[in-house]
């Protein structure tokens, strides 16, 4: 699943190509269970006209403003991404939502496996979505102090709760990982165990894992593209995510795979021991 990188990536590459621009019509929409709110039919009816006026991220959501008041909200789930087309361009088989833009130029929604989703939001729709989510790690609110109060106020094991988007928006089952293994920390720690100094690293390593995967333009595993259709790298700089069988670059020793809460988890049995 795309994740703050990822996200980052999708909505930075998206805004420098549609904002100013108008939708004239939804040209496709034949997956209608993506669309959460409203019902499908008045998706369709108020997209159609819209102007693109601003584009943000909040937690592994791509926000776009639009006039008259209006956001539409996209999540990317495990396999979507969306890029920009030419005019004429027909939506292939896995596109299944597509805008049609004043100059002729199309947006499509790919999706392989039909778990995006997507939402019209009035502003009370938007503050819903924004107080689901909890602080944005890479945001100077994310202090060590305030991580410090969030992990001694929950009994969890560190990994679910990093991985919990009411907690810390944005970091999944990769940056869970790669953050745990710089942090020398074992993903089944209860996280109100961990003392001043594993937190002080705990933060500094989430930032730096969420900043490799910035630099390196996310991570592509198999479906992830920004909106140029052009694929991350940082898969070829991971520390811990997938590289279970292999040694540890920290200590040689052979990095294993686990199950916590039901996500496969990669770590290093010395290295972040219980």
């Amino acid at each position: 699943m795309p994740e703050l990188p990822e996200v980052q990536h999708a909505t930075d590459s998206l805004a420098a190509q549609i904002l100013g621009a108008r939708i004239t019509e939804v040209i496709k929409l034949d997956w209608e269970r993506m669309v959460e709110t409203p019902t499908p039919t008045e998706f369709v009816a108020i997209l159609a006209g819209r102007r693109f006026e601003a584009a943000r991220r909040r937690a592994k959501w791509i926000i776009l403003s639009l006039d008259s008041g209006w956001t539409l909200a996209l999540h990317l789930r495990m396999s979507g991404h969306i890029t920009v087309e030419a005019a004429g361009t027909e939506p292939g088989r896995y596109v299944h939502f597509a805008l049609e833009l004043d100059d002729g130029r199309r947006v499509f929604f790919h999706d392989t496996r039909k778990f995006g989703r997507a939402r019209l939001l009035d502003t009370f729709g938007l503050q819903e979505l924004d107080h689901a989510h909890g602080v944005e790690p890479l945001e100077e609110a994310f202090s060590p102090e305030l991580l410090e109060q969030l992990l001694h106020a929950s009994k969890r094991q560190i990994k679910p709760l990093l991985l919990d988007q009411t907690v810390i928006a944005g970091i999944g089952n990769i940056y869970a990982d790669e953050s745990l293994w710089l942090a020398q920390i074992h993903p089944l720690q209860p996280a109100d165990s961990l003392h001043h100094d594993q937190i002080i690293r705990l933060h500094a390593a989430i930032r730096t894992a969420l900043d490799s995967g910035m630099h390196h333009g996310g991570s592509t595993l198999r479906d992830y593209r920004n909106a140029y259709g052009e694929a991350g790298t940082n898969q070829q700089h991971f520390h811990a995510y997938g590289r279970d069988g292999q040694p540890c670059e920290r200590c040689g020793a052979t990095l294993l795979r686990i199950v916590v809460s039901q996500r496969g988890t990669h770590y290093c049995p010395e290295c972040q021991q219980e």
